[in-house]
């Protein structure tokens, strides 16, 4: 393992790979454990793009809206590049990077993703977990799909 590697502890799983259909997206928010603040709600995106997945913190970096104006509504109209719904900026899929509008040359902020036993899972990051007592002691996080 290099040190860029996630150990299984800093990995959580999000949804089954199948989940999320080839060319799609989708949005899920999540609660994060902030050090300043404490719990606080996590908006990512999750894109499936042929074998690959990229996932974004779901916030254009113009003006720090989440990019969907409409549920699942995530592409501009030839489903070529992530689009804000806002403003119109469009996102590379596999960079983030934007290549047209009002943030251009700036990005999405990427989130780490690894596919763990067939599930995506997000790495090197914090979520809140449930603390509650659970009969078979699994690990259990706050996920709700959009």
């Amino acid at each position: 393992m290099t040190d860029d590697t996630p150990s299984i502890q800093d990995v959580f799983a999000i949804c089954d790979a199948d989940f999320i259909p080839n060319y799609r997206c989708k949005a899920f928010t999540l609660m994060r454990q902030d050090e300043n603040v404490g719990q606080v709600p996590w908006q990512i995106l999750i894109v499936r793009w042929g074998e690959a997945y990229y996932g974004y913190v779901n916030r254009c970096p113009h003006e720090r809206n989440p990019l969907n104006f409409e549920r699942e509504q995530y592409f501009d109209p030839n489903r070529k590049f992530l689009m804000c719904g806002k403003h119109g900026a469009l996102f590379e899929v596999k960079t983030g990077r934007c290549v047209e509008g009002p943030c251009e040359g700036e990005g999405l902020e990427p989130i780490k993703l690894v596919l763990l036993d067939g599930d995506v899972c997000v790495a090197g990051v914090r979520l809140v977990e449930d603390d509650s007592p659970d009969e078979d002691e699994t690990m259990e996080i706050m996920i709700h799909p959009e």
